[in-house]
């Protein structure tokens, strides 16, 4: 199941929240481990004096914000133009203060949507917000091509820490439904293990029972890095998962020749 921004609306409107908002379940605040991550802000709730959380992303150049494209997509759809960036730990959606955002606009792969012939399943679900003026904050790192095939060939990822980076909508009990969830615009991270890869996937787990956090509704767009709770090198965005937000993470590989060759008309690739 995608994480389309109308389910999340539907499911926030229940939870009495505004707007579909990013979050991290079983994690804690992000502090200033990760500056460079970041939340798409766009207005869309008439009755909120502020910008509301739309998606998550990660400062991949100067000016340049990698988030997933069925967040634009949908921005689109509703007719709005200009979004906003901020890479605050904490953002109030109720401040109607404008200081520290940053003005861009978007742009969603030209593909989005085509899943491709004989089951290559490649939504092509990846954006950029290209900002106004530059944040002067120092980048995340991107992968080489072809990153996660080279580790899984060399029996590296069984074993490996990836981290996810996200706002919002948190889950903290193991046990509730949706009424677990509540929202705090709170930058958080958690840490999560390995579990598979396809051609433009990447899954994690998310299940607490073994010690993984996850991404939960309207995460998208949001940095899975590799490594631990300080890593900066970002190979997957978050695109979809299981609807309880407990089970697996299904995260769209930047490091594929594909994602790599719309990334490589907005930044200098490694």
């Amino acid at each position: 199941m995608r994480r389309l921004i109308v389910v999340v609306m539907g499911l926030v409107a229940t939870m009495m929240l505004v707007g579909p908002a990013v979050a991290i379940t079983f994690g804690q605040p992000d502090g200033n481990r990760h500056p460079n991550v970041g939340a798409l802000l766009a207005d869309v709730d008439e009755d909120s004096p502020g910008l509301d959380i739309i998606c998550t992303g990660t400062l991949i150049d100067g000016d340049v914000f990698l988030t997933a494209g069925h967040c634009t997509d949908f921005l689109e759809a509703e007719g709005i133009e200009r979004v906003w960036v901020t890479f605050r730990p904490e953002y109030d959606e109720d401040a109607a203060t404008s200081g520290g955002l940053f003005a861009g606009r978007y742009v969603t792969h030209p593909d989005y949507g085509w899943s491709g012939s004989g089951g290559l399943s490649d939504p092509h679900d990846i954006a950029v917000v290209l900002l106004d003026r530059s944040p002067g904050i120092a980048p995340a790192q991107l992968p080489t091509l072809g990153l996660l095939d080279q580790m899984k060939s060399r029996h590296q990822l069984n074993d490996q820490t990836f981290t996810a980076v996200g706002y919002g909508t948190v889950r903290e009990d193991k046990t509730g439904g949706p009424h677990a969830f509540f929202f705090d615009g709170t930058r958080r991270f958690v840490l999560q293990s390995y579990q598979s890869l396809q051609e433009a996937w990447l899954t994690l787990s998310m299940q607490p029972s073994t010690g993984d956090g996850g991404t939960c509704y309207g995460d998208s767009g949001g940095p899975h890095f590799l490594g631990g709770a300080r890593s900066n090198l970002i190979v997957s965005i978050t695109v979809t998962g299981d609807a309880m937000c407990r089970a697996t993470d299904k995260t769209y590989r930047v490091d594929t020749r594909s994602a790599r060759a719309f990334l490589d008309n907005f930044v200098a690739l490694p």
